[in-house]
């Protein structure tokens, strides 16, 4: 994974990446298969997803135009009154380079008609509401292209609860949701995404100077070596301090992942009935039809 040097947090801790090495042609075919499958499972033949001019959007929009073919697929680029310049421009390399199909729409008046109702917004709760306008248009073109809403969230982002609940968390399926964002960086420079794009600053772009770095605390690589011993290869707390970590911060990170768990998972329903949905009652993962009681299918419903 690494191209030089072993890359050395701002904490000051060398960063060893070679534990996040795969073999990435072969991750490349699960993915295209699991793109392909699952869009069919579910009824589509299509796939949509917003594309904010990051890595992360970068590759799953690659991996789509491979996966169903870039004329089955719709790049939306969502710019806010916030939005910089530079990330458009980098939108743009990837739609030129994929020939995928695009849309844009600023979600400005959408989200500021909003504000302005309300007082005292801060910037986190400002950033979720234009996370949240862009579902809004990234569903409605799913519904009008008939098109499967594609995730754009990595492991490192979802085991932290790095992103918004029901705004840039939420799709039909998630390609990358198993990649750690130093995995993400190396596929996308398997998948030959634009060099720009694979040197920029990590930022949601929420807000002028917005930096995921500052946000979190430690760069990517220190966050993705910390979850990958941590939740991958099960390292107790003290094994990871003994490994050199800063004691106070592998706490904060183990703290995190459990607080943000309600993110990862659909809303727990009360209990009343012999089957509740979720622990009682549930269909196999690929079950693309259900059966009544004469044994006809019926397609479900879409998303």
């Amino acid at each position: 994974m690494n191209d030089g040097p072993a890359p050395h947090d701002r904490m000051g801790l060398e960063l060893n990446l070679e534990e996040l090495e795969v073999d990435m042609p072969t991750v490349e075919k699960i993915l295209l298969s699991f793109i392909r499958e699952e869009c069919r499972v579910a009824g589509y033949e299509k796939g949509v997803l917003g594309l904010s001019g990051g890595l992360d959007s970068a590759v799953v929009c690659a991996l789509a135009a491979r996966a169903l073919g870039p004329e089955n697929v719709t790049a939306v680029v969502m710019p806010a009154s916030t939005s910089s310049a530079q990330s458009l421009a980098d939108a743009k390399l990837v739609i030129d380079q994929y020939g995928v199909k695009s849309r844009t729409v600023d979600i400005s008046p959408m989200a500021e008609g909003y504000l302005s109702t309300v007082h005292n917004v801060n910037r986190v709760r400002r950033g979720n509401i234009y996370a949240r306008c862009r579902m809004i248009v990234l569903f409605d073109t799913s519904a009008d292209e008939h098109a499967l809403v594609l995730g754009t969230s990595n492991k490192t982002e979802l085991l932290l609860g790095y992103g918004t609940l029901h705004g840039d968390m939420a799709s039909g399926i998630n390609p990358i949701g198993d990649l750690y964002k130093s995995q993400v960086r190396a596929m996308g420079r398997h998948l030959g995404i634009p060099k720009p794009i694979l040197e920029k600053e990590p930022s949601a772009d929420l807000w002028a100077g917005q930096r995921d770095v500052d946000e979190l605390g430690a760069t990517y690589e220190m966050l993705d070596l910390i979850l990958y011993r941590l939740i991958d290869q099960r390292y107790s707390i003290s094994r990871l301090i003994e490994s050199g970590f800063d004691a106070k911060f592998v706490r904060s990170v183990r703290e995190r992942v459990r607080r943000n768990q309600f993110k990862r998972r659909t809303a727990i329903i009360a209990k009343l009935s012999s089957r509740t949905i979720g622990p009682d009652f549930r269909l196999p993962r690929d079950a693309a039809f259900s059966l009544d009681r004469d044994g006809e299918s019926h397609p479900q419903g879409s998303v």
